[in-house]
């Protein structure tokens, strides 16, 4: 019932910027957690940052400050805005929407970010 679409994953060089989106479609609860995880070969997926629809974010201790997170309810879209990427940034991010009082999660297929020294 719900489709997360990523996009904005690219290669880009240490020090640079890079923002992914996620846009929700389907039904799509208006009171919900949209946030980003990331995963790198061989490793757990982790916490990268979440927003509630109420505005409350959350962030990863390896994220913070250099990473933003924002949302637009009305258009069921989340963003993640990084600066001053690092090599140890690269994964694949998965957008996740969650709403836990109904026991319910989606994620997206992700999207590559690499970045190079």
């Amino acid at each position: 019932q719900v489709q997360l679409v990523e996009s904005g994953g690219d290669l880009v060089q240490a020090g640079g910027s890079l923002r992914l989106s996620c846009a929700a479609s389907g039904t799509i609860v208006s009171i919900n957690t949209m946030g980003w995880y990331r995963q790198a070969p061989g490793k757990q997926r982790e916490l990268v940052a979440t927003m509630s629809s109420g505005g409350i974010a959350n962030y990863g201790d390896a994220v913070k400050v250099r990473f933003a997170i924002s949302r637009d309810n009305a258009k069921n879209t989340v963003y993640l805005q990084m600066n001053s990427l690092k090599p140890e940034d690269t994964a694949v991010y998965y957008c996740n929407l969650n709403v836990p009082w109904r026991n319910r999660s989606y994620w997206g297929q992700g999207t590559q970010v690499t970045v190079s020294s």
